[in-house]
């Protein structure tokens, strides 16, 4: 598809709709319609129809010359957000495991491609990469995103692989398709995924799948090391208890609170 293209199914007017809302901020809570226009890159009079219908809607108030945004807007995010508790369950576990074995540990979701950081609990830096809340990676070079792309049906995680840029990123990186299937159905059996330097020399990773109270998984959480303290084996026999044993307890709570799917639903399975 040409650069720019967008999908057959794809509707400009709603893009453009969304673009006026997102113009308002907390440092432009209010704007004029020429400043509206302006910030969402349309005309005068097409910014002018979507602010009247938003009015219409009452999702916007006017006194006549300036613009802002009512608190109806909320309504938009809020069944995303009252669901999205899955971080907040999570991150006191994480900090007690964190305590427990000295090493950071993250909650991840699948995001399209990539797996998007959630949660983070640190203690010290290991990747060169600075690693916060939003952080996105290449899901098949990670542990987490191992572990998530494993429990998609085997249509959908060979169309990921077939769009995946397979590119080495250190001599241990899995450069192959074929092997990188071989490797989800092995995560898919044992239940946990360890990448042994493939996204950073240095770094091993090692991850375990979070499900809600209906089995469907949500999420991952990882605890990731320096290779130079830490061998595969010794992830896998001292580390990987203990992470087991945390994803028990937020899959405990979980099942009380609820399934959390919205914390998932940013998946993008149909990008």
């Amino acid at each position: 598809m040409p650069a720019g293209a967008r999908e057959p199914h794809f509707v400009r007017s709603f893009e453009r709709g969304l673009a006026v809302i997102r113009a308002f901020d907390a440092d432009h809570p209010e704007l004029t319609l020429s400043e509206v226009a302006r910030v969402s890159d349309l005309t005068r009079a097409a910014a002018r129809r979507f602010l009247l219908t938003l009015f219409d809607l009452g999702y916007v108030a006017t006194d006549g010359r300036t613009f802002r945004l009512t608190p109806r807007v909320l309504e938009l995010g809020y069944s995303y957000l009252s669901s999205v508790t899955l971080p907040e369950i999570a991150e006191p576990h994480l900090e007690q495991l964190v305590a427990q074995i000295r090493e950071s540990s993250s909650l991840c979701v699948l995001d399209g491609d990539d797996i998007v950081y959630v949660a983070r609990v640190p203690t010290h830096r290991i990747m060169t990469a600075t690693i916060t809340v939003g952080t996105r990676f290449p899901a098949h070079l990670t542990s987490v995103g191992r572990v998530l792309l494993a429990q998609l049906p085997d249509e959908e995680s060979d169309a990921r692989l077939g769009r995946a840029d397979l590119r080495p990123l250190t001599p241990r990186t899995i450069t192959s398709a074929d092997l990188l299937r071989t490797e989800l159905r092995r995560v898919r059996r044992q239940g946990y995924a360890i990448v042994d330097q493939e996204l950073e020399e240095g770094l091993r990773s090692v991850a375990v799948p979070v499900r809600d109270r209906d089995g469907e998984v949500v999420a991952a959480v990882n605890v990731p090391v320096h290779a130079s303290r830490n061998s595969v084996e010794s992830v896998r026999r001292d580390l990987l208890p203990h992470l087991l044993a945390t994803v028990a307890r937020i899959e405990a709570d979980l099942r009380i609170t609820g399934p959390a799917r919205g914390a998932s639903r940013g998946t993008g399975t149909h990008r």
